[in-house]
């Protein structure tokens, strides 16, 4: 009786852990894709280039203008994630449109869990 239970809780404890790494996954993917449309909103909003930095050492998104540090979603620490990207940056301008976007991709990972978020040339951010 007592290797049932301890065997049920074994299996209910690996269970939550793999929730737990995906729900934290989808956070810091979610958490990006606003940090690319604000990106696209402000280049928009204020005419001017618009940067959004992945900085995979740090695990973090960084949002410029005009080389100017705006905003900065540390995504390992707040999610626990580490952060990858095919590329490093990608620059909005005036008109909205994507420079470097084409094919963006960023992937968050924690455990077992892995989320990525695509942003298209036009800016549209998808999870």
């Amino acid at each position: 009786m007592l290797t049932v239970i301890a065997l049920t809780m074994m299996i209910a404890t690996r269970q939550l852990a793999m929730y737990l790494d995906r729900a934290a996954a989808r956070s810091a993917v979610a958490e990006g894709a606003m940090m690319v449309v604000r990106a696209r909103d402000d280049a928009v909003a204020h005419r001017a280039l618009v940067t959004v930095r992945v900085d995979s050492v740090a695990d973090a998104l960084e949002l410029r203008e005009r080389g100017v540090v705006v905003s900065r979603a540390a995504l390992g620490h707040a999610h626990g994630v580490s952060v990858t990207s095919n590329r490093d940056s990608l620059v909005f301008d005036v008109r909205g449109l994507g420079y470097g976007a084409a094919n963006l991709t960023m992937v968050a990972r924690r455990g077992g869990a892995a989320e990525s978020l695509v942003v298209s040339r036009l800016g549209r951010a998808r999870w």
